[in-house]
Formats: C-alpha cells, sequence, structure tokens
C-alpha cells in the first residue's frame, strides 16, 4: 500500500501542486480541488498547524533600542546638513519586540520550507508592484489560527464534496480550516 496519493504528476509537481495548496489555504481559509488532492494536503496542512500550536507561546519578550529615521508631515525623512553632506536624522526609541526560542524558531524554518511566499497586491493597483507587500503567513499561523485551535486535538480542517467536475468527472471538493 502507498503511503501518500502521487496524483498522476512527477515528484517536484507533486510536491509544488502541495505547497501550492498548502499556502493558499493558510492564507485564504479555504479553497476547491478535487478529493484526492484535499486528502494530501490536508496532511501537510494539519502537521503545520499542530506544529504551530505546540510553540505558540514558546518567546520572550525583549526590549530593544532602535534607531529611527525622522519624518516630516508628508512621510519624508528630514535631512541635515553635517560637514557639507546631506544626512538623514535619526531619534533612537525604545520598542518591545517577541524573540523566538530556539524550538520556536525550528518550527518556523520547519513551516517556511512548506509555504511559500505570499505578496499581497491591493486591488486598486493591479498588476503593479508598489504598495504591494509580504505576507508574514508563519505570524499568521502563531497568532491567528493557534490561539483558535489551541484546545483541539486534531482535525483542523474539513472536507466538504460538492459534485463533479464538469469535464472529466472528478469529485471536487472545499477544504476548509474548521
Amino acid at each position: 500500500m502507498a503511503m501518500y496519493r502521487k496524483l498522476g504528476k512527477t515528484s517536484s509537481q507533486r510536491k509544488a501542486l502541495l505547497r501550492n495548496q498548502v499556502t493558499q489555504l493558510i492564507w485564504h481559509g479555504k479553497i476547491v480541488t478535487t478529493e484526492a488532492r484535499a486528502k494530501e494536503v490536508r496532511k501537510f496542512a494539519e502537521s503545520i498547524i499542530a506544529m504551530a500550536i505546540r510553540e505558540r507561546d514558546n518567546y520572550e519578550t525583549v526590549t530593544v533600542t532602535v534607531k529611527v529615521p525622522v519624518k516630516d508631515k508628508d512621510g519624508k525623512r528630514v535631512k541635515e546638513v553635517v560637514d557639507g553632506k546631506k544626512v538623514t536624522k535619526y531619534e533612537t526609541v525604545e520598542k518591545q519586540i517577541k524573540k523566538d526560542l530556539p524550538s520556536r524558531l525550528h518550527a518556523r524554518r520547519q513551516i517556511l520550507r512548506v509555504l511559500y511566499p505570499v505578496v499581497e497586491v491591493p486591488k486598486e493597483a493591479a498588476g503593479r508592484k508598489r504598495n504591494t507587500k509580504k505576507v508574514d503567513l508563519v505570524a499568521k499561523l502563531f497568532d491567528e489560527y493557534a490561539p483558535k485551535y489551541a484546545d483541539r486535538k486534531g482535525g483542523y480542517t474539513r472536507i466538504v464534496k460538492i459534485g463533479q467536475r464538469k469535464g472529466d468527472a472528478a469529485l471536487m471538493v472545499v477544504l476548509e480550516l474548521v
């Protein structure tokens, strides 16, 4: 008996497909796919969520001093002349940051091995690089999903059958986070 479904793809194609679908599931909360793919994606997604739940509180809060550029009312950096050169003016600020302990850092990197980077593009500027921002899905897992599923012992996803696809009659399902 096979340990996983091959999905009619080579190993690199299969890994890419599963990584993409897990990323989209974590980002959007649900995806529509075939039943066989959903059952494979479920394995990856549940293990990633379980890892995030285990390490959700494994950090320490540290106070650091940071040099931040001074900005004017338009949001541009304030420059000052020092020795005949224009130099950005900085101020020091105290900030509280979360510092991952070693096991949480390892879990973060294990999760990043599976998830693809996601870039959010605003709808009004579709197709442009301006105002795009990278989404930190690992932070979403640790901050949003881990507290939500902390008291569950598994079963973080649900598969709902929605019927057959018109072209090849493959059984389509909705895979969603509970």
